[in-house]
């Protein structure tokens, strides 16, 4: 299969992007037109941006215990990696794996040539080799689509929100002049706060849904093999309900990044997914495997 766009998904994002950023610039006018100074936190939520662009590779692999493995290591793992890399005319990512018992892959690292595409050494004793290519496949088609820079540019400004909310008391008090004009203003800017960061963090993990339909679509085009990724996605899945919960509190940090987010169960991430359900996955995939387009 060729690598191809798929318009409408393209469309949903493009959508999506420019909803965050009408949000964006209304969040900003309000603080400009209130007179808030908020140069200290923008300049704080670009210093959180440029740590989570620059070096978020490190941390997801540091917070998760993975390693970065040699060649000699895992021979066939370097194999599938390098063949599906090539086939998406990248460079060959650095692999690692993960020590856990919840089957998973990710990807990560802010382009392609300082990309990690790792996986759960659990993964590997779970799926066949052809499941294992596919869910490849899907990390490799994240770095092809350097989903990392188009999130974090995504949720520049929803940190930026979020600071003024965790914030909100110490500007208050600190604010300088604390007339009831002034302190209106304050807790406007904190109500207008909370509303921008519910809705760009739902914007933004709506763009990360879409997202993953495209790099299930990528990797369905890079194997030639849609049903070959429903079979993996479908036992990661099911495997998931035999792992203990304090196991997948474990990864919970990670979710973002895995190809299935493993969820413990009481947990707000199942409100504020970042993948879509496993049922419109296969769904897409079906479609693919049938020769829709």
């Amino acid at each position: 299969m060729k690598w191809t766009r798929d318009f409408g998904l393209t469309m949903r994002m493009l959508l999506t992007s420019f909803l965050l950023l009408i949000v964006y610039l209304i969040f900003l006018g309000v603080l400009y037109a209130l007179g808030f100074p908020f140069e200290f936190l923008l300049l704080v939520a670009a210093g959180m941006a440029f740590v989570q662009y620059f070096f978020s590779d490190k941390l997801v692999l540091w917070s998760t215990g993975t390693r970065i493995v040699e060649e000699d290591e895992y021979p066939e793992l370097h194999r599938m990696v390098e063949r599906l890399a090539t086939g998406a005319g990248l460079p060959k990512p650095k692999v690692g794996v993960m020590p856990s018992p919840v089957p998973n892959a990710f990807a990560t690292g802010r382009s392609p040539s300082h990309a990690v595409v790792a996986v759960t050494d659990s993964i590997m004793r779970t799926l066949t080799p052809q499941e294992l290519e596919a869910v490849l496949a899907h990390e490799i088609a994240h770095v092809k689509n350097r989903d990392m820079l188009t999130l974090t540019m995504a949720s520049f400004l929803s940190m930026l929100a979020f600071l003024i909310m965790r914030n909100w008391l110490f500007m208050s008090i600190f604010g300088g002049n604390r007339d009831n004009n002034n302190m209106g203003a304050l807790i406007l800017v904190y109500v207008v706060s909370i509303v921008v960061w519910i809705v760009s963090t739902l914007l933004t993990r709506a763009l990360s849904r879409y997202r993953e339909f495209a790099a299930d679509r990528g990797s369905a085009e890079l194997t030639g093999n849609p049903r070959a990724l429903i079979s993996a996605l479908t036992k990661i899945s099911g495997r998931m309900d035999y792992i203990p919960a304090e196991k997948k509190r474990e990864v919970e940090g990670a979710n973002a990044f895995f190809i299935i987010p493993a969820l413990s169960g009481n947990t707000l991430m199942e409100l504020f997914s970042t993948h879509p359900s496993l049922e419109k996955r296969v769904a897409a995939l079906e479609d693919l495997a049938a020769g829709a387009p």
